[in-house]
């Protein structure tokens, strides 16, 4: 690099204009002058309050040599460098090259301009270019940061420097550690070149290459930067990031990472409010949680994470999904227009057309609530027009249907069901040593409890009044097969992690017609987390 280095500069210097070269360093005053023309022909030397110029730019030191074949200037104690009102650079020795208006300044060296000022102990500047370097360590502060780096460079024309190999900015309000940074004296803004850190109080930011506005506090960061902050992780393949306003903003391939709840949220689009704890995705959005050993995955055109009461003994964290919801576990599956998760009871709530399937069994009604213990279902609550069907063949379904219902669950199993009121029952006995199937019990009834084995409906007892048949298999009537509701809801149901973003609806005129009306409030999702 060096050699490189080199050679830019010689052919740099091959670049200068001629009349550039020309120009002769001129001697303005010195309190003694002296020459040897047998030992140092063509050399002045100076002693006391020397005084020098080449065009506008003047050079003072306590003594120096003079080189006129050469046109350099070698300077030493007290150096100082003045060009206009607007550039000072100061420093223990100067060697200065008239032909090539190149200064090697060495020990002690400062350079200031207007506000920003250089520290080193070694730097060269080039007159031509308007550019300062050092490559020996160094320092630049100025009203808002100071940062420091193994080699830099700095132009007073454009305020423009650049840093590397250890580079560290640092902030009132926070630390940037860089191995390659530019930045910008006049606008205060650092733009990443390699990897880089930004550390607060608050959270840590980790980019490759982006921009960082160090007096509005905006970041615009690419290629897979990180913004993570209490236990939570956002990764795009582009962020925006106002660390004012605590929001984030994420696009394309984005995850956002809860280790503490341990789950992610991904889409294409994430917009994140730190001061509430809340953020909202689209664009083929999906949660997937991971505190089981089989993961949840939910999908839906808007999904949303809401905190309540935050920075209190009564926080409450709302995961909301909006629009074509489409859910998958191996164990539990489920559809419906939208849900709420709630932290305070664990309940998820499916509201419009719900159905949930657990292996061969399927639950509908116009609401469902599933309440959750560690994350697995403890039991579930189907309101109005409630519908439990299990599969036994293809033709054969065992069918339970009433005005509410209540399945509870062990280790992820359906173990009990109880129907309230309005209830109808179609169901298949079968011999306890080959499971045929003995016939069609079908009743009416106001309270039933059915009881579940292995994921297959083995007893149900009717309570109250009812009444109730036994039709042979032989001898069961058409009309008694399929309760008035039933509806085996198969083509729906998805089928895999990946089937969640393929939406299926009911078949037309299978969609439930609620027996009670609901009121409905539009509001606008982003107000909902700020």
């Amino acid at each position: 690099m060096l050699c490189l280095f080199g050679a830019f500069l010689l052919w740099a210097q091959d670049e200068r204009p001629a009349e550039q070269k020309k120009t002769q360093v001129i001697l303005l005053h010195a309190d003694q002058g002296r020459s040897n023309k047998d030992l140092m022909p063509d050399v002045q030397i100076l002693v006391g309050s020397v005084k020098l110029r080449q065009d506008s730019m003047f050079m003072y030191c306590d003594s120096a040599l003079i080189f006129e074949k050469t046109n350099s200037v070698e300077a030493f104690g007290n150096v100082r460098m003045e060009q206009g009102d607007t550039l000072f650079i100061y420093g223990d020795y100067l060697y200065y090259d008239g032909m090539s208006q190149l200064a090697q300044l060495r020990e002690n060296v400062k350079m200031i301009n207007r506000e920003t000022t250089l520290l080193t102990d070694s730097l060269n500047y080039d007159r031509i270019f308007d550019l300062g370097y050092y490559f020996d360590g160094g320092t630049l502060y100025d009203t808002e940061n100071v940062l420091t780096s193994d080699w830099g460079e700095y132009s007073p024309a454009t305020k423009q420097s650049v840093f590397n190999h250890d580079v560290r900015l640092v902030n009132p309000k926070f630390i940037l550690t860089s191995d390659t940074l530019k930045y910008n004296t006049e606008s205060k803004i650092a733009t990443i070149l390699g990897p880089s850190d930004i550390l607060s109080d608050d959270n840590h930011i980790y980019s490759e290459r982006g921009i960082y506005n160090t007096i509005t506090e905006q970041a615009e960061l690419l290629d897979r930067s990180v913004l993570t902050n209490d236990g939570k992780q956002l990764t795009g393949d582009s962020l925006f990031y106002d660390r004012l306003k605590a929001i984030g903003e994420a696009f394309e391939n984005v995850e956002m990472t809860d280790t503490l709840n341990q789950n992610l949220l991904r889409g294409n689009y994430c917009y994140y409010n730190e001061l509430t704890d809340s953020a909202f995705a689209t664009k083929r959005a999906y949660v997937v949680d991971y505190s089981q050993g089989d993961s949840l995955f939910v999908h839906g055109d808007t999904l949303m994470m809401v905190t309540h009461n935050i920075n209190t003994d009564s926080l409450i964290r709302e995961m909301r999904a909006y629009h074509r919801v489409r859910m998958y576990r191996t164990d539990i599956q489920g559809v419906c227009d939208s849900l709420v998760y709630n932290s305070k009871d664990s309940c998820l709530t499916m509201y419009v057309d719900p159905i949930v399937w657990n292996y061969n069994q399927q639950l509908l009604g116009e609401e469902i609530k599933v309440y959750m213990n560690d994350s697995t279902i403890d039991w579930a609550h189907i309101i109005n027009q409630a519908l439990a069907v299990e599969m036994k063949d293809s033709l054969h379904y065992n069918q339970i249907s009433g005005r509410e219902m209540k399945a509870f669950f062990e280790d992820g199993e359906m173990r009990k069901v109880e129907v309230i009121a309005n209830l109808l029952l179609a169901f298949y006995p079968e011999e306890e040593k080959d499971s045929t199937l003995i016939g069609l019990n079908y009743g009416e009834g106001s309270l039933l409890h059915m009881y579940l084995q292995d994921n297959k409906m083995k007893k149900a007892v009717m309570l109250g009044k009812s009444n109730g048949t036994l039709y042979p298999m032989d001898q069961i009537p058409a009309d008694k097969m399929r309760l008035p509701s039933f509806n085996w809801f198969d083509y729906i149901r998805p089928r895999d992690k990946e089937d969640i973003f393929e939406w299926r609806g009911k078949h037309a005129g299978d969609e439930l017609q609620k027996s009670t009306r609901r009121s409905t409030r539009a509001t606008n999702k982003r107000d909902l987390i700020k």
